[in-house]
C-alpha cells in the first residue's frame, strides 16, 4: 500500500484525532503563527491534510492555500472550512509555480520521503519561494536518520543537524532551528529558513 492509499483509508480517523488546531501543541501554534505573520506574500500549507493549519492562518487574515495529494483530505477540508482555498496537489506540482510563495509551511509533510528524495524535495521548495520567502519545516528529530513505524505509513527520523545541512545545501539560509520533546510525543524539530534575496 502506498503512503497516499494509507492516508486515504484513514483520513476520517486522522481528521477526528488531529484535524484541529486545538489538538496541536501550543508551542507549535505559537511557532507557526509567528512564522506566518513575518512571511511576506502568499502562504502555502504543503501537505495540509485536514486543513486545520490552513484555515487557522486564513482566520488570522493571511493569504494562504492548502495543498494535499489525498482527495479525502481535500474534500473534508473544503467541507469543514468553507471559504479557505484547498487544492489536490503535491510536492511535484511546485515546479509549475516557481517563485510563487512568500512562505511555505511543510509541517510533517516530508516525513514519509525516502532519504534519497529529501535533497530534491528541499530544492523544489526553494524554487517555489520568492526571493526572501521563508520555509518552516517540521519533522521528527532523532539521533540518527532512520525509519520507524509511523501510525499511518513508514516515516523517517532526521537529526536536526543533518536536516539543517540539507536545507543549506538546497540553497536556503537557515534562520533558526528548534528541537524539543513533549511528554508522550516523539522528539520534534523545526527548521526556519529563507530564500536569499
Amino acid at each position: 500500500m502506498t503512503v497516499l492509499e494509507a492516508y486515504a483509508r484513514r483520513a476520517e480517523e486522522y481528521t477526528a484525532l488531529l484535524g484541529s488546531v486545538e489538538a496541536m501543541a501550543p508551542a507549535d501554534v505559537r511557532r507557526i503563527e509567528t512564522w506566518a505573520r513575518t512571511a511576506c506574500g502568499p502562504l502555502l500549507d504543503l501537505g495540509c491534510g485536514p486543513g486545520h493549519w490552513t484555515a487557522h492562518l486564513a482566520a488570522l487574515g493571511l493569504e494562504v492555500e492548502g495543498w494535499d495529494p489525498v482527495a479525502e483530505f481535500v474534500r473534508s477540508a473544503r467541507d469543514r472550512h468553507p471559504g479557505t482555498v484547498f487544492r489536490r496537489a503535491a510536492l511535484a506540482d511546485l515546479d509549475g509555480h516557481p517563485g510563487a510563495w512568500g512562505g511555505i509551511l511543510a509541517w510533517y509533510s516530508l516525513i514519509h520521503l525516502e532519504p534519497a528524495e529529501m535533497p530534491g524535495a528541499l530544492g523544489a521548495l526553494h524554487r517555489a519561494l520568492r526571493p526572501g520567502g521563508t520555509l518552516l519545516l517540521g519533522f521528527f528529530d532523532g539521533a540518527r536518520q532512520e525509519p520507524f513505524d509511523h501510525a499511518v505509513a513508514p516515516a523517517q527520523h532526521w537529526p536536526a543537524g543533518r536536516m539543517t545541512e540539507l536545507v543549506e545545501e538546497a540553497g536556503l539560509e537557515v534562520l533558526d532551528v528548534e528541537t524539543r520533546t513533549d511528554p508522550g510525543a516523539r522528539p520534534h524539530a523545526a527548521v526556519h529558513a529563507r530564500s536569499p534575496h
